[in-house]
């Protein structure tokens, strides 16, 4: 015993103790570090290269198949079928718990976003236009099989009173609501504004401009500090096409209606960002978004020569729903493969 009635370790047991202790670590690492080897040996490397995609081959390039739908089109009758992320997206619980209201959540970037907050744990209510039913059905499945509340709310948004029961309805089937993600649009190529109707006009203006407007004011008085706001704009916001007069218009008012909004709401503590895709594969090319001469080369002036997929802007609706993003608002965020826009 030592002075301060503590038993004395010789050396030799101290040493011979960390030995035991130390052998009987490595037997049971043993079994994992020669599994660890023989897959090393077997492929190695296998874990860095697994995470590196080349972007130029990663999706399929033009020239595309001859395609037509009627408006407003379904993804699952593309050729190639887009990706969403379906079966690529991983969650890490970002979302947890948040509920979400997505337009247009059926397919492009809308049913990318709520495939993603699904999977990072948000509940979602989707938008659709009715005659996009199967499309939608198939987000709602997936959703539910990420252990999450689906709700799914069909209807036109040209008309307000829809609009405000889009809202009541989400709030009161998700328990709340924190995420408002305005993505549902209308683009219907015209090669002149003579071909343009008032009817064509009012329809996508409707759709794209006045629909954010009704649904975001419905929203606004559920949302608490830390809610987000998102707005899909479009680098024809930047550099319109001379045959989306009406579409281009409403993507700069999409643009600077996120920018006002955020000075707007940003002292309540709310956040209003904008996506920017550039050429993005969806139904709104194959269903009248575009002529075919178009569609068929669609993205072949990217740098990587080829679409977008919607699954490739997921990731940034997560970030701009997520609370790590708490300084980004008044934002627009480009996805524009190479085309510098925003």
């Amino acid at each position: 015993m030592s002075e301060n009635g503590h038993k004395d370790f010789s050396r030799r047991q101290l040493v011979g103790g960390i030995g035991v202790g130390m052998g009987v670590a490595a037997a049971a690492a043993a079994p994992a570090l020669a599994q660890q080897a023989e897959d090393q040996r077997i492929a190695p490397h296998a874990t860095s290269e697994r995470t590196m995609d080349d972007p130029r081959s990663k999706y399929p390039k033009p020239p595309f198949k001859p395609q037509t739908q009627p408006w407003p089109g379904l993804a699952r009758n593309m050729d190639p079928r887009p990706d969403h992320g379906e079966t690529s997206y991983r969650g890490s619980g970002r979302l947890a718990d948040r509920k979400a209201l997505i337009t247009g959540g059926d397919s492009g970037m809308g049913r990318a976003a709520a495939i993603a907050y699904a999977r990072e744990g948000a509940d979602v209510a989707i938008n659709y236009f009715p005659s996009e039913e199967p499309d939608a059905q198939e987000v709602v499945q997936i959703i539910q099989e990420a252990g999450r509340k689906a709700v799914a709310i069909p209807g036109d948004l040209r008309d307000e009173a829809f609009c405000q029961s889009l809202v009541a309805k989400a709030v009161e089937q998700l328990g709340g609501l924190d995420i408002v993600v305005c993505n549902a649009g209308r683009q219907q190529s015209r090669p002149s504004i003579l071909d343009v109707t008032t009817e064509d006009f009012d329809a996508t203006m409707k759709t794209n401009i006045y629909a954010p407007f009704w649904i975001i004011k419905a929203a606004l008085p559920h949302l608490k500090p830390g809610s987000a706001i998102i707005g899909t704009t479009s680098e024809q916001a930047y550099d319109p096409s001379p045959d989306l007069y009406d579409y281009a218009q409403t993507k700069a008012a999409t643009m600077n209606y996120v920018k006002s909004l955020a000075k707007q709401l940003g002292p309540k503590g709310i956040r209003v960002n904008g996506v920017a895709p550039g050429p993005v594969w969806t139904p709104l090319q194959v269903s009248g978004g575009a002529p075919p001469e178009k569609y068929e080369k669609f993205g072949s002036e990217t740098v990587f020569k080829r679409p977008g997929q919607p699954a490739e802007l997921a990731s940034i609706y997560v970030q701009l729903a997520a609370a790590d993003a708490s300084f980004a608002t008044g934002n627009i965020y480009g996805s524009g493969g190479g085309k510098g826009q925003p």
